[in-house]
């Protein structure tokens, strides 16, 4: 089934069509999950919650803005985000075992891996060296522009200028 198909269908809220969305693009955006909520479980929970949104909230896909799937992975993104930022999940990582860190460690240690499993690692792999840092902080980390003006102790206003020339770079390298 193509995207296109796809879509008509899911626009008809046609039951089939959830299962094929989920067929085609849950690995990928676990992936992407998985990167910033490092707890397999919860980016499970985060997962489900992901279609539950494209599912209710497929009117509002406007393909005159942008691809479908790159619409899908800023909810799998914006929800992971929200989700490190909840008062529970912060609650819930005080409580830690010493099993735990060393998963945490290892799961850090694939952070290229992962990269990989959306295929995007060879394009990021191009950019300059501040580009690839800003977005690592930025996208794959969850870190919000303030946060990563802090981490690098760069002004605000830099971090904005260099993450939209760093997205532009790296859209030119994709040809989006």
């Amino acid at each position: 089934m193509s995207q296109e198909e796809l879509l008509v269908l899911i626009y008809k809220k046609d039951e089939k069509a959830f299962t094929h969305l989920y067929d085609m693009y849950s690995k990928s955006l676990f992936s992407v999950i998985h990167v910033l909520i490092k707890n397999r479980e919860e980016a499970e929970d985060v997962l489900q919650d992901v279609f539950v949104k494209i599912w209710k909230n497929i009117d509002s896909y406007n393909e005159s803005k942008g691809r479908f799937y790159t619409w899908i992975l800023n909810i799998a993104r914006n929800t992971s985000i929200d989700k490190l930022r909840s008062k529970d999940y912060s609650n819930s990582q005080k409580n830690l075992s010493s099993d735990n860190f060393v998963n945490l460690l290892d799961e850090s240690n694939k952070l290229s891996h992962k990269l990989d499993a959306i295929g995007i690692q060879e394009f990021v792999k191009k950019l300059k060296p501040k580009c690839i840092e800003i977005i690592n902080l930025l996208f794959f980390k969850g870190y919000t522009q303030q946060e990563a003006s802090e981490e690098l102790a760069l002004p605000l206003g830099t971090i904005k200028t260099q993450n939209r020339n760093c997205i532009n770079d790296l859209r030119n390298y994709l040809k989006i």
